[in-house]
């Protein structure tokens, strides 16, 4: 029997939330590794190439974990963003915008909102983003397109630090 069947429910969220951060802090020391040696653009290349395969990785176990269909459409995409590994971490919200489009806000990062506290700008995260929505989003439906509404660097409001709009074709 695994420790966790021992858990109380409080408990193991707590130990989720752990283990999101622990995988959020591998995820910037991998990073700072390659931009210590290499500079920014060719870790951020690094960073894309890793998302590229992370997220439909990451989709498709969210899809089989809620038994979602082949193409589970906007709802489906609405359920698996709530369940992405970091969305412990971050405050996020999903904006029902059309029958077939919602807007996904992240409000709360909490990489920039650690760089925020340290007087440092936001990281410029819009071309790894990209990527990373883009892919997630046709892993759980590939009629799916992304559209960024602003990501740093773009100036955004202090309401969120990043935005994009998901429409199914």
């Amino acid at each position: 029997m695994h420790e966790l069947e021992q858990m109380s429910k409080e408990e193991i969220i707590r130990w989720l939330e752990d283990n999101a951060k622990l995988w959020l802090a591998h995820d910037g020391l991998w990073f700072q590794s390659i931009e210590k040696k290499r500079g920014i653009d060719e870790a951020i290349e690094h960073d894309k190439n890793a998302w590229a395969r992370f997220s439909p990785f990451e989709a498709k176990k969210i899809k089989q974990r809620l038994n979602l269909s082949d193409r589970p459409g906007i709802d489906g995409l609405k359920k698996a963003l709530g369940h992405r590994i970091y969305a412990l971490l971050n405050k996020q919200e999903v904006i029902d915008e059309t029958e077939n489009s919602i807007v996904f806000r992240m409000n709360v990062c909490r990489v920039q909102a650690a760089r925020n506290r340290k007087g440092m700008p936001d990281f410029p995260c819009k071309e790894v983003g990209i990527v990373e929505y883009s892919t997630f989003a046709k892993a759980i439906d590939e009629r799916f397109e992304c559209e960024c509404i602003g990501c740093p660097p773009d100036e955004h409001p202090d309401e969120w630090h990043c935005a994009w709009k998901f429409t199914l074709k």
